[in-house]
């Protein structure tokens, strides 16, 4: 059997509210870890005061906390690469794709290159 036109191209995109969830959560990690002073807890509701919690008692965890998700996001970001491979993702440019979707998104776009099944056809 070989492979379907196309499957050394494939890339799909997260969906937009995952996308925008993990865009606004981790901006706001950021936030919390390297720009504290400027955030005005008063104004976000329940979300304010915890985070003023954590932040003026467990900075030192908020930031190791922060470098370890971009680290987990690299090491998907390799699994990716290795998944490409292993599902005849070849061409360079969607690799490329799928390496940054899923650093930027982590699991939220590794779990649509997990789920991918190739097509295949007859060779003949």
């Amino acid at each position: 059997m070989g492979k379907a036109a196309g499957d050394e191209t494939y890339f799909q995109r997260g969906s937009l509210f995952w996308r925008t969830v993990i865009t606004l959560s981790l901006g706001y990690y950021t936030w919390a870890v390297f720009w504290p002073e400027s955030i005005p807890y008063q104004s976000l509701g329940p979300l304010g005061p915890f985070t003023q919690y954590l932040v003026d008692h467990h900075h030192s965890l908020l930031r190791n906390g922060y470098w370890l998700a971009w680290l987990i996001h690299l090491g998907e970001s390799l699994y990716a690469m290795v998944l490409c491979k292993s599902k005849g993702i070849t061409d360079g440019w969607a690799q490329l794709l799928w390496f940054l979707h899923t650093f930027l998104f982590g699991i939220a776009s590794l779990s649509i290159l997990i789920a991918y099944r190739p097509k295949r056809r007859k060779q003949t």
